[in-house]
């Protein structure tokens, strides 16, 4: 068993409150448990307006195949939103 974990860091530049971060990570983590079958939940930076940290999650018997996905899921997140931006990610798997 192969688990890859993921820890993306987001800015949201035109965020002005937690109602609306909220409102964006939401549709993000939706639509990466419903295209790629991963974990995903915010993880850091819960009171920031303008920041956000998911930790994602990725378990399968080819690390190869783990380690696909995660880039995929950091491409995706990049391009499904242009009000989020990747500023910062981490793999790791064990």
């Amino acid at each position: 068993m192969v688990v890859g974990l993921l820890q993306v860091e987001l800015w949201i530049p035109e965020n002005s409150s937690l109602k609306g971060k909220r409102q964006v990570l939401k549709s993000i983590i939706s639509k990466l448990r419903n295209n790629f079958n991963v974990s995903a939940a915010e993880v850091g930076e819960q009171e920031t307006w303008q920041r956000a940290v998911l930790g994602i999650a990725c378990v399968s018997s080819s690390r190869d195949y783990v380690h696909s996905t995660l880039m995929k899921v950091v491409n995706s997140i990049d391009s499904w939103r242009l009000d989020a931006e990747v500023v910062d990610y981490q793999i790791e798997i064990m």
